[in-house]
């Protein structure tokens, strides 16, 4: 079995900065593109910011400038640093990973965190 786990969050003003770090574990045999994605009440989820197993990044044009997404192969982790965050921001946002296990190596699966809310207050 695969987990990934989130961390990170919370309530925050506007301006402020908070990091989120989600992990991957279990029978893994790699890991290819990791992501954020998000979703607002009564909205569909989006895309926030994706990475590539060779740190190819890719964001959406409301982050563009104010967040930032990294990822530590070794330890199966990505993580998104978010700044200047405002209102708009406020959503659970949940963690995505393709990656390959030990159990069926050549086939790509997609996994997803249990999500996590960020709230941000005017």
């Amino acid at each position: 079995q695969v987990q990934l786990v989130q961390s990170g969050g919370g309530l925050v003003q506007a301006g402020g900065s908070l990091r989120l770090s989600c992990a991957a574990s279990g029978n893994i045999f790699s890991v290819n593109a990791m992501g954020w994605y998000r979703q607002a009440p009564g909205k569909q989820r989006e895309l926030v910011a994706t990475i590539t197993s060779s740190s190819t990044t890719n964001y959406a044009d409301s982050v563009k400038g104010r967040f930032t997404i990294s990822r530590d192969n070794a330890k199966n982790t990505v993580y998104m640093q978010m700044n200047s965050l405002k209102p708009e921001d406020t959503a659970v946002y949940y963690c995505r990973a393709e990656l390959y296990t030990t159990v069926f190596p050549t086939v790509k699966t997609t996994y997803w965190g249990q999500g996590t809310q960020v709230t941000v207050s005017s």
